[in-house]
C-alpha cells in the first residue's frame, strides 16, 4: 500500500488526465500510443497500476455505486441519471474498455515480454502476470466474452477474436500460477518505490495473488462447467497466504494527483451528483452500524437519509452526501486522498469464509473468517475495537448462521456488501449477481429494462464498429456465463 510518489509517477498520473479526454486513441485494443514499445519495466509497471486503479476507482466505480445502490442521483442534478434508469448506451463503455485494453493490457503484456527477454526484471513479470489476471477479471466480469490471445499485438492483428469466459477464466488461472511461480523464482532487480500497490512486498504480492485466485474460484463456484478447474485451483491453495492488508492506491490532495472519482468531480465543476441510496442507508441504520457516518454525512436534519433509487424527479427528501473517506463529497478536498482499493483485507477474509462455509476449502474456521471481515472493515474505517465488539453482537446481521449453509453464504455477502460501501462498489455489484446477496435491492424508480437490473455491460461502441468479431444484440439485462444462481 504505497502511496503515490509524484517525482517517479508523473506518466502514471497523466493517464487520469488523458482519461478525462475520451480520445479515441484510448479505444483500439491493440494500440497503445502512450508508451514506446522498448521501455524499462520500472517505467511501466506505475503506468499500469494508476490505469487500472484509475478504471476501478472511477469508471466501475460509477456503475458499481449505483447499480449495488450504494449512490443515487442527486435530485439536484443530473451527471447520473442515464445509471439510474439503467439506459447505458454502447458508446458509454468505450473509456474503460479502452484504459484496461489498449493502455493497461498491452503495457502489462509488454512488461512480460521484457522480463522473459531480461530475467533481472523476472520479478517485473510476476506483478504484471498478477495485474494482468486482475484486469481480465474486471473486463470478464462486466463484458462477458473478451477478447485476450490476439489483442495487444499492435497492427499485426486490428480484429481479435472473442473467446469464451470460461477460456478467459482458465487464462486468469494460468496468469496468476505464472506469476506466484515468477516470485518464487525470483529475480536480480527488486521494484521498490514504483509498484504503487505494495512498493515491492514481495510477501504481500503472493498473499494478493493467492487471494485473486480464491476470488476466482468463488466467482465461478456456483458454474457446473466450471467446477472442475474451480477444484483444481482451490486444491492449489490450501495452506496458503492470504492478503491480510488492503491491496490499494493511495493519493494526494494536490495538483491533479487526487482519487480519480474526485478528480471526475473537479472536471464537472464540483458539482455534488450523488447521495446515499435508501437502499443502503436504510440497512446500516437498521442495524445501527457505526460505519454509517464513515460513508455518509448527516443531512440537515441531523440525521443519515437515503433517498429510494431513481427517486430524484419524485422525492421531497434531504439526501445525505457521502464522505471524503469514500471520495464521494465533491466539496471535500479531503475527498482526493481516499484510497482506491483494488482489493481489501474484509474481501480476502469473507472469501475465505465462504469457501469453508460451502466445503470448498478445509482450512480454516468461517465464523471465526466472518468475524474477521466485518473488524477489517471497522479497522480500515477507524471504528473502534469497542464498537466493533458491540456490532458483532448485533442479532441477527452480524451473527453468524450455525448449520444452514445458506444462510451462511447470505450472512457472509450481506456482510460484504456493507464493507464494500462506496469503496469496492463495482465488486459488491458483480457479488449481488453471483450470489443473489444481499436480496435487500429495490428496482430504480425509473429503470427502463422491464422490472429487471442490470447484470452486465455492453460492448462498447468503438469496438462494434471497428472488430465484426464482437457479439452483437447484447442487452444490458443479459447474464454473464457465470451468473447461473436464481
Amino acid at each position: 500500500m504505497r502511496k503515490i510518489n509524484i517525482k517517479t509517477t508523473v506518466v502514471a498520473m497523466a493517464i487520469g488526465a488523458t482519461a478525462m479526454t475520451g480520445c479515441s486513441k484510448f479505444l483500439d485494443v491493440n494500440q497503445n500510443g502512450n508508451l514506446p514499445e522498448k521501455v524499462d519495466p520500472n517505467l511501466i509497471l506505475p503506468t499500469t497500476e494508476a490505469t487500472i486503479a484509475h478504471v476501478v476507482g472511477n469508471n466501475l466505480h460509477q456503475y458499481g455505486s449505483f447499480w449495488a445502490q450504494y449512490f443515487t442521483q442527486n435530485p439536484g442534478s443530473s451527471q447520473y441519471k442515464v445509471l439510474d434508469q439503467y439506459m447505458s448506451v454502447n458508446s458509454s463503455f468505450d473509456r474503460q474498455w479502452g484504459l484496461m485494453y489498449s493502455s493497461a493490457m498491452t503495457d502489462l503484456k509488454n512488461i512480460i515480454k521484457l522480463s522473459s527477454e531480461n530475467t533481472d526484471y523476472r520479478l517485473y513479470g510476476a506483478m504484471a502476470n498478477i495485474m494482468l489476471a486482475y484486469d481480465l477479471q474486471l473486463l470478464t466480469d462486466g463484458f462477458g466474452d473478451i477478447p485476450y490471445t490476439e489483442a495487444g499485438q499492435g497492427s499485426e492483428n486490428i480484429t481479435p477474436k472473442y473467446e469464451s469466459q470460461k477460456a478467459i477464466y482458465d487464462s486468469i488461472f494460468s496468469l496468476i500460477d505464472k506469476g506466484i511461480a515468477s516470485f518464487a523464482e525470483g529475480g536480480v532487480i527488486t521494484p521498490k518505490k514504483e509498484d504503487l500497490i505494495f512498493g515491492g512486498d514481495i510477501n504481500a504480492w503472493v498473499a494478493f495473488a493467492n487471494t485473486l485466485k480464491l476470488r476466482a474460484c468463488m466467482r465461478l463456484s456456483y458454474q457446473p462447467e466450471a467446477q472442475e478447474m474451480v477444484e483444481a485451483a482451490l486444491q492449489s491453495l490450501e495452506g496458503k497466504t492470504f492478503l491480510t492488508q488492503d491491496a490499494k492506491i493511495e493519493y494526494y490532495a494536490a495538483g491533479g494527483f487526487g482519487n480519480p472519482f474526485y478528480e471526475e468531480m473537479l472536471g464537472l465543476g464540483k458539482t455534488q451528483n450523488v447521495v446515499g441510496s435508501a437502499t443502503v442507508v436504510n440497512q446500516l441504520n437498521a442495524n445501527n452500524d457505526p460505519r454509517v457516518g464513515k460513508f455518509f454525512q448527516l443531512n440537515k436534519d441531523t440525521v443519515y437519509m437515503g433517498i429510494p433509487q431513481g427517486s430524484y424527479n419524485t422525492t421531497e427528501e434531504d439526501p445525505s452526501f457521502p464522505t471524503a473517506a469514500i471520495a464521494g463529497d465533491a466539496q471535500d478536498i479531503n475527498s482526493a486522498t481516499a484510497p482506491v482499493k483494488l482489493m481489501s483485507a474484509s474481501e480476502s477474509y469473507f472469501l475465505q469464509a465462504e469457501a469453508v462455509a460451502r466445503g470448498l476449502m478445509s482450512s480454516g474456521d468461517a465464523k471465526d473468517l466472518f468475524e474477521k471481515g466485518i473488524k477489517a472493515s471497522f479497522d480500515a474505517y477507524e471504528v473502534s475495537s469497542a464498537d466493533a465488539e458491540a456490532y458483532l453482537q448485533n442479532e441477527p446481521v452480524a451473527q453468524f448462521p450455525t448449520s444452514d449453509i445458506n444462510a451462511q453464504v447470505k450472512a457472509i455477502i450481506t456482510q460484504k456488501y456493507f464493507a464494500m460501501c462506496g469503496n469496492q462498489s463495482f465488486e459488491a455489484w458483480t457479488e449481488w449477481r453471483r450470489t443473489g446477496f444481499p436480496d435487500f435491492f429495490v428496482m430504480s424508480e425509473v429503470g427502463s429494462l422491464g422490472g429487471k437490473f442490470p447484470t452486465r455491460f455492453l460492448y462498447p461502441n468503438n469496438e462494434l464498429v471497428r472488430n465484426p468479431n464482437t457479439p452483437k444484440g447484447v442487452s444490458l439485462s443479459d447474464k454473464v456465463w457465470w451468473d447461473v444462481k436464481d
